[in-house]
């Protein structure tokens, strides 16, 4: 037995040990000794006497993950099966079959197939249905499972048996694993005659050439007035990609951010190491509440130095930088090492990360709690969480009805009829949804099951619970019915009320099977308010001028 403990026992000693800087170490040894006997002594009792066998790795794994949870969220151990997701997160590669995988009742179908990559490359399409990875039932498993058996090793075999819908008989389908790239730019291009466009998802390597690439381009066109930056739902990730990234529009020389943490001798100040590509040309940053730490370093840098303006709504607020520590058996350990400061001295790290809205934005602070900064034009910043946008608007909110066609996977079945009926559609600009063919979706969920309960009827049901508690039904019960009938939603009806909203998810899941995930994107931007508020923005530069100059 005690050999079978000696392997997880010295993984918990190294993973302890890896936290504590060596002062901490020297200061504090007994308790370190007595608590790591402490944990080994109990793990050892607990494998000895448990009344039934425990899985050691299992065990472990449970044990390190509610010890880190105590820390902060970005504190997180990687075990060697999670290495691949982890790879993929900071390269943006990986080795695969290139498509986005969603549970579909219970089987797993293809959700979207990378262009150029082996799942494109075999005809699979969106909606397709896995039935076997290498002769093995898919049924029943969940995403995870199945993204571990498609994943490998670059020039290896994978054999899917793929169920088309509308065709009765499977097909086997012989996949030939690539080093997936998936880039970073999915998408640039021109909003109209002189704005130009460019998204980016992700902070993984070489992604500040990419978005220099794209400006480079869009600026080849001597009509271009403007750049909007897209940086909404981007969660970050590289520090040095955030700072090549800035430099683009930051010149040389200019701090971009600086660090500090526990260990004095890792504090380090990151600047422009390059000449900008352009410092010159109006910039709206685009940012949501899923605009997180590298976004919120670009945002944050642009704000300070009144390079653009920021549109949409305040940043995620994480402003933790986390380092990755080797650790035995090929594992590591992501641990938050230090806090970023921005170049006007602000930290973003909301003040309390534990707690936040629904939607996952920064919960609301007082006013009492924020310092204040100031930009290179004297305009007052806050820090204590996240970045506010210089042009705030309201984030869209689905209906009720818009969420439970998407959770019901609705719109996304519908994408994948039309595409069995539909050769060809014109480009993603121009793309859009007639009256008769919204009204044919209307018809296709004539037998389909996507009822759902409005925020009204939900406070009505508590209404009726607290008054049946208090003794005040009988009382309001008549009222309450009849207040009830008025209110109960109509699924019709609301297919109609929320038909823009509706109808906008629809045109983007079609033209997603035909232009892939640029093709999304591109179909996205018709009819978004942030994006239209920018153009706005970006064609006043009385407007834009006057947002970047300090209050008199």
């Amino acid at each position: 037995m005690l050999k079978k403990l000696r392997r997880p026992l010295l993984l918990a000693a190294i993973l302890l040990v890896a936290l504590i800087p060596i002062a901490a170490v020297k200061d504090n040894y007994f308790e370190i000794s007595k608590n790591l006997d402490i944990f080994a002594t109990l793990y050892k009792e607990v494998n000895s006497y448990y009344v039934e066998d425990v899985e050691p790795a299992k065990f472990m794994r449970t044990g390190i993950d509610a010890m880190l949870e105590s820390l902060d969220p970005y504190t997180n151990y990687i075990s060697e099966a999670d290495m691949e997701g982890y790879r993929f997160q900071t390269t943006g590669k990986y080795g695969g079959i290139g498509a986005l995988i969603r549970k579909a009742g219970d089987n797993v179908v293809i959700a979207e197939p990378y262009q150029n990559f082996p799942a494109d490359k075999s005809g699979l399409r969106a909606g397709d249905v896995i039935l076997e990875v290498d002769g093995k039932s898919t049924t029943g498993k969940n995403t995870d499972d199945i993204s571990k058996i498609l994943k490998g090793t670059p020039g290896t075999d994978v054999k899917l048996l793929i169920l088309r819908p509308g065709e009765k008989n499977p097909t086997l389908k012989t996949l030939v694993r690539e080093e997936i790239k998936v880039s970073s730019v999915p998408y640039y291009g021109m909003l109209n005659s002189d704005i130009g466009y460019i998204r980016l998802t992700q902070f993984t390597e070489g992604c500040g050439q990419e978005v220099e690439k794209a400006l480079q381009q869009l600026e080849s066109s001597n009509t271009l007035k403007g750049i909007v930056f897209d940086l909404r739902g981007n969660p970050g990730g590289l520090l040095n990609e955030a700072v090549n990234v800035s430099n683009i529009f930051i010149d040389k020389g200019n701090e971009i951010v600086s660090t500090r943490g526990k260990v004095k001798e890792w504090d380090k100040v990151f600047y422009a190491l390059d000449g900008a590509v352009d410092t010159k040309i109006p910039l709206a940053i685009l940012t949501n509440s899923g605009s997180a730490s590298a976004s919120e370093i670009v945002s944050g840098t642009v704000q300070d130095y009144d390079r653009g303006v920021i549109v949409g709504q305040k940043t995620f607020g994480k402003g933790l930088v986390q380092t990755t520590r080797q650790l035995s058996y090929g594992t590591q350990l992501k641990v938050t090492t230090a806090h970023y400061f921005t170049p006007s001295g602000r930290c973003i790290q909301a003040i309390d990360y534990a707690h936040r809205n629904e939607d996952g934005s920064v919960g609301k602070i007082a006013d009492s709690l924020k310092n204040a900064f100031k930009t290179k034009n004297g305009r007052t910043v806050y820090d204590g969480g996240g970045v506010d946008p210089d042009f705030p608007l309201e984030a869209e909110k689905l209906a009720p009805i818009t969420i439970s066609l998407i959770e019901k996977n609705l719109i996304f079945d519908y994408g994948t009829q039309f595409r069995m009926s539909h050769e060809s559609i014109s480009d993603p600009k121009q793309f859009a949804l007639t009256d008769d063919e919204y009204k044919a979706f209307i018809d296709y969920l004539s037998d389909k099951e996507y009822d759902y309960t409005t925020k009204t009827e939900e406070k009505l049901k508590d209404f009726k619970e607290t008054a049946e508690k208090e003794d005040y039904w009988g009382a309001v019960k008549d009222q309450f019915i009849t207040l009830q009938g008025q209110m109960i939603h109509d699924k019709q009806k609301d297919l109609i009320k929320n038909r823009d909203q509706i109808k906008g998810l629809l045109e983007e899941e079609i033209v997603s099977r035909y232009y892939y995930q640029n093709g999304r994107l591109e179909a996205s931007l018709k009819n978004d308010p942030v994006v239209t508020k920018a153009i706005e923005v970006l064609n006043s530069p009385e407007e834009y001028s006057k947002s970047l100059t300090a209050s008199r």
